[in-house]
């Protein structure tokens, strides 16, 4: 028998009444064609027990969620339809994915719809957008009561809160739940519901990361870092933080009795733990910490102290406790680059990539040589159009607080315009130094591109060109080796990359000083001319196999870094150092044999193994290792000439 209806506003003007809820219930069972006998008795029988349903939210969690699967479906009514509101601990438990089939007569349907709508526009995928609206917005609606556009922070984290303590109760993690939570926040941040968007970067809550470390001293600690905050930009106080809290754990595990700074002593204290540092990890990847973090550990305490005893605080040091030879000497590498070869293929891989907009910021730091945190500053109207200059590049304020201008060529700049498509549209969003809004060049999915996703990106089109691992900053290296190979001027090196001072480029000078190369050529030219004078091939002697060219003695035993040729041999000085070409041709992916050099290929190898062992006991294991290469070379072409005649 089909169920009596009744119009669902008929509930909103008496929702005390059981009667008008049940029949309410029959009705959207007949709209939807579902329902069955059991359906009608556990509405009946739930309405019996509760005829407010709201009481029901007030039993324990436990007898909330053993109703049965006939139940269920009526629970679902009641909350979609804003007659009970359940509380988060049956929310987070329950699996409310069957709404989407009941959900565009109820009140909170519209408010979905609006929200997966402008989910969509700022480039949520269909699926994060269907899981994003069951697991947060649609939750939210049903326990606040209210609609989408009175939800407010205190809300979200109110749903924040109520994952912690499920956590807490079960051990459940709420990572899905925590993605969700954000997710909404975007969406509600550019449908104007919420002032800001969800905020990124470390906690300013210094109290909750100084955990754990004696009180007296982590709240000087948490003093100092308040202060900072007027001068030093989040990232920075940050920084700090991390450090000074893993030098605040270290006194309080090495001596509790310490309660104050003053009391710091310099062999008590500070020498182990400097000791201590060579050993220290990484917090995040637990890997053993590098000389230039422990460089920076040892600078920020030490900067600590000090500021603090020139401002006069009370506990601080009575004496300097840490000097500069405390602090480890730093190595001097050149800067990386990418060889020309893996640069070309790298920027192959980019362009074929998947994740478009990711992979144009790297194209986008490569050609213009940009810092990371220069790249993902960028704003939208980056780009000037200079009449008779061409187009130039406003980079932003970044790591040495300058701004500069970079040239553009036509290509970079139809990869800009090519970013301004594909990039999440949206309002603009807070801009970390100002504080102002900004319309950022990178958006994904409404807010700004992470730079942990560029370095994944990153990561995957290195291996798919196969150059083994590369950071975003090789990128910068590349081009300002680019510009030192052609020959640009220091100055304008300097302009380019943002430099303030002449040192810092010439780093980049030093990978191909020209002074160095002139004065190699010339040594190379003497060197040359005095190997001039050494005997040379009789006349008439054949070229295979190699004559005596000493008189008697083979040219093998000759004092000279040597290498067998197949048409011949070539002769080095000593002072020239190992060739850097271990036979170039037969490593060569065009070279091509064939049977008929069988003899020549097993001569030569023979007076490779003759080389190698001369050069080994001379001392010369760079030459020794470079004739080893050309015989391994050999007996690989050998191998597959023999595997190829049979």
């Amino acid at each position: 028998m089909t169920p009596p209806s009744m119009p669902l506003a008929h509930v909103f003007a008496a929702r005390s009444d059981a009667d008008d809820i049940y029949h309410a219930y029959l009705a959207e069972l007949a709209r939807t064609g579902r329902g069955s006998a059991p359906y009608f008795s556990a509405a009946r029988t739930f309405l019996q027990q509760w005829p407010h349903p709201q009481d029901w939210a007030r039993e324990p969690l436990e007898l909330r969620l053993s109703a049965n699967s006939s139940t269920r479906p009526f629970i679902t009514f009641l909350m979609l339809h804003d007659l009970l509101r359940p509380g988060y601990d049956y929310l987070l438990e329950r699996k409310i994915s069957s709404l989407w089939r009941e959900i565009d007569a109820s009140p909170i349907g519209g408010d979905l719809a609006e929200f997966l709508t402008t989910a969509h526009r700022l480039g949520f995928t269909q699926r994060v957008r269907t899981a994003t609206g069951s697991q947060a917005p649609a939750r939210l609606l049903i326990q606040t009561g209210r609609r989408l556009h009175q939800l407010t922070v205190a809300d979200l984290d109110e749903f924040a809160d109520a994952c912690r303590d499920r956590q807490a109760r079960t051990g459940k993690g709420w990572h899905h739940y925590k993605a969700a939570l954000a997710n909404t926040h975007l969406v509600l941040f550019h449908l104007g519901v919420l002032p800001e968007p969800p905020r990124s970067g470390g906690p300013w809550d210094f109290a909750v990361r100084l955990d754990g470390i004696t009180p007296a001293i982590a709240e000087a600690m948490i003093d100092y870092l308040n202060a900072k905050r007027g001068s030093c930009t989040r990232h920075t106080v940050s920084s700090m933080a991390t450090r000074l809290t893993g030098f605040g754990r270290f006194l309080t595990d090495l001596d509790p009795a310490l309660t104050r700074l003053s009391q710091l002593d310099r062999r008590r204290h500070i020498e182990p733990w400097l000791a201590s540092l060579p050993d220290a990890v990484n917090s995040k990847t637990g890997e053993p910490i590098g000389v230039a973090d422990h460089a920076r550990r040892v600078v920020a305490v030490n900067t600590f102290l000090t500021e603090i005893t020139e401002w006069g605080w009370n506990d601080a040091p009575k004496r300097k406790l840490l000097f500069r030879n405390d602090v480890p000497r730093l190595p001097k590498p050149l800067p990386r680059y990418i060889p020309v070869d893996a640069d070309r293929r790298l920027t192959d891989a980019l362009r074929c990539s998947d994740h478009e907009l990711a992979a144009s910021a790297l194209l986008l730091a490569r050609s213009c040589g940009l810092r990371i945190g220069e790249l993902l500053d960028l704003e939208i109207d980056c780009v000037h159009e200079i009449p008779g200059e061409g187009a130039w590049l406003k980079v932003p304020l970044g790591k040495l607080d300058t701004e500069r201008m970079v040239p553009l060529d036509t290509e970079t700049v139809e990869l800009v315009d090519r970013i301004i498509e594909i990039r999440s549209p949206g309002k603009p969003l807070t801009h970390p130094r100002t504080g102002k809004p900004a319309q950022f060049l990178f958006t994904h999915h409404g807010g700004r591109l992470a730079a942990q996703g560029v370095r994944l990106e990153l990561d995957r089109a290195a291996a798919a060109a196969g150059i083994g691992h590369v950071t975003p900053h090789q990128l910068r290296h590349t081009y300002a080796t680019a510009l030192v190979n052609a020959g640009v001027s220091l100055q304008s090196l300097m302009a380019l990359l943002g430099h303030v001072s002449a040192q810092m480029s010439l780093r980049y000078g030093k990978l191909f000083d020209t002074t160095v190369r002139t004065e190699y050529e010339r040594a190379l030219t003497l060197a040359k001319d005095h190997l001039a004078a050494l005997p040379t091939t009789p006349a008439g002697t054949k070229a295979l196999p190699l004559a005596d060219i000493t008189g008697g003695m083979d040219w093998t035993d000759t004092p000279a870094l040597k290498s067998r040729l197949a048409g011949g041999f070539c002769l080095r000085a000593p002072a020239q150092g190992a060739c850097p070409y271990a036979n170039i041709c037969e490593h060569c992916p065009n070279f091509r044999t064939d049977a008929t050099y069988l003899p020549i290929l097993a001569a030569q190898r023979t007076d490779a193994r003759k080389l190698a062992e001369d050069a080994q006991r001379r001392g010369w294991i760079t030459e020794a290792e470079r004739h080893h290469q050309l015989i391994a070379r050999l007996d690989a072409i050998i191998t597959d000439i023999q595997k190829s005649t049979g």
